[in-house]
């Protein structure tokens, strides 16, 4: 199955009990609201197919992971509503994450930026190509994390999401994410990656299924209250991007 237009596309195969979801966009694999809309659905869909056991999140192509969100989305937001609707998709797609029952492996190829970190972040075990470097750049734009912060925080710790998010403009490498607990291990080239991806995604769909589900629980305990937590950070954030101080950064940052 596919959901795809000219300028942006998920795709979705299912091989055996694995079924692997593929984004792709081609401003570097950033997310408009309507592209996180339909991958929070996919992943509700897949989430729930009897036949599933694993699921593999990737994006498309060799380079970047995700740039997290659409720029031009950003700065098209003109009121506090759009603001957190905006926002909103990415709360939206995390939680449908934790809540999916089903083990998600996120494979991380290239670099990746903001809302991507979070997404990396709400997998539930993640594999990486040592290109694959990260940065958390909201605050040299004017906002900030928050809403993908608790799935960060979750991974990573407070401390450690200081030194990424203060940075804002400094890269983390992908050695530096996996010693921090945002990777699990990562590959010298994509070929490496995806033979440790076709390993482990076996192996986890060789385990007992309600086994895997149980565990699934066990990862998320605890955060039962992000459902209005996100939401409420994307108030926040919606409400920053029209301040003054954002609309001057996102002007210069796209000149």
């Amino acid at each position: 199955m596919a959901l795809h237009n000219s300028t942006r596309s998920i795709s979705i195969s299912i091989e055996a009990t694995i079924a692997t979801i593929e984004f792709g966009h081609p401003a570097s694999n950033s997310f408009p609201s309507s592209l996180l809309h339909e991958l929070t659905q996919t992943i509700e869909t897949v989430g729930h197919h009897p036949e599933v056991v694993v699921v593999v999140l990737k994006s498309q192509g060799a380079a970047a992971f995700c740039a997290g969100a659409s720029f031009e989305e950003l700065q098209a937001i003109t009121n506090e509503i759009e603001g957190k609707a905006f926002f909103s998709g990415f709360a939206h797609l995390i939680n449908a994450m934790r809540k999916c029952p089903k083990i998600i492996v996120g494979r991380v190829q290239g670099k990746t930026v903001g809302g991507g970190v979070g997404i990396a972040a709400a997998c539930d075990y993640v594999l990486a190509t040592q290109e694959a470097n990260i940065k958390l750049s909201e605050l040299a734009i004017g906002i900030g994390p928050f809403v993908i912060e608790p799935a960060v925080s979750r991974k990573i710790g407070k401390t450690a999401l200081a030194e990424l998010s203060l940075a804002a403009g400094e890269w983390k490498s992908a050695a530096w994410a996996k010693e921090k607990g945002l990777y699990a291990n990562t590959f010298e080239t994509i070929e490496k990656l995806d033979d440790a991806l076709s390993i482990l995604t076996r192996q986890l769909a060789s385990y007992n299924p309600e086994a895997l589900a149980e565990m699934k629980k066990v990862l998320w305990d605890g955060t039962s209250h992000w459902d209005t937590l996100l939401l409420d950070r994307a108030a926040i954030t919606g409400t920053l991007v029209l301040s003054e101080v954002t609309k001057k950064a996102l002007a210069a940052f796209k000149k």
